[in-house]
């Protein structure tokens, strides 16, 4: 029997998990922002990359028009309805939260979109048509930014709990009642569907052994009872 305090503490969870990815969210983008400012302090447009480990990892300042690996150039203001779409799903998605694992996911994942956005939205040639800073270069392969890592982190992240079978709510898609199984009918017992659940068989050769004959009543002939 649940008691009055339960929903409390549950609600008291849910509100501390939204409260969580808020303000990981919120630590990702300020962290986007200020390496961007830095890079654009630091760094010159389309110079060489200069190598921080190797030639595996340098920084290189390009400003990207489109997606990742600079995909859909042309498409900026596209891309920029699309993530304002994930964004506001994110956020609808927050309130139904009950994993900290997918309060991680998603505070990256939103800290991520909103980074990107923001330069989308405010940055050079215009409103919706901003171009996102990128700086950190992948071996020549492709150069991104802090915001793209927080929504790989949060892909790999996704991954691994939907694997694990683990949903929004926290809950493992095993713990869900199998309404098919043999105990959906009620039955307690593992024989309860078995040969037994029907009694004692009635057709071996018992069967046919007729038992003592029943007594019957002997009529009353109600003129002798005078």
């Amino acid at each position: 029997m649940s008691t009055p305090a339960e929903p409390s503490a549950v609600s008291r969870g849910s509100r501390s998990l939204v409260v969580w990815t808020a303000v990981l969210a919120a630590v990702v983008l300020a962290a986007d922002q200020l390496t961007k400012w830095w890079a654009e302090s630091a760094l010159v447009a389309n110079d060489p990359t200069i190598p921080l480990v190797g030639d595996l990892l340098g920084i290189r300042l390009i400003y990207n028009p489109g997606a990742a690996l600079s995909l859909a150039s042309g498409y900026t203001w596209i891309l920029t309805i699309v993530v304002t779409v994930v964004v506001v799903f994110i956020v609808r998605a927050i309130g139904r939260l009950g994993s900290r694992g997918w309060a991680a996911a998603l505070g990256l994942l939103l800290g991520g979109a909103l980074g990107n956005l923001v330069d989308r939205l405010l940055r050079e040639p215009g409103f919706a048509r901003g171009h996102v800073v990128d700086f950190i270069d992948y071996a020549g392969f492709f150069v991104g930014n802090v915001a793209d890592i927080a929504v790989v982190s949060a892909a790999v992240l996704i991954a691994l709990l939907s694997l694990r079978g683990i949903g929004l709510d926290g809950r493992r898609h095993t713990d869900e009642p199998d309404v098919a199984g043999p105990d959906a009918t009620g039955s307690t017992g593992p024989d309860a569907e078995g040969p037994d659940a029907v009694g004692p068989d009635v057709t071996g050769p018992d069967a046919a052994q007729p038992g003592p004959a029943a007594p019957t009543a002997t009529p009353v002939d109600r003129g002798d009872v005078a």
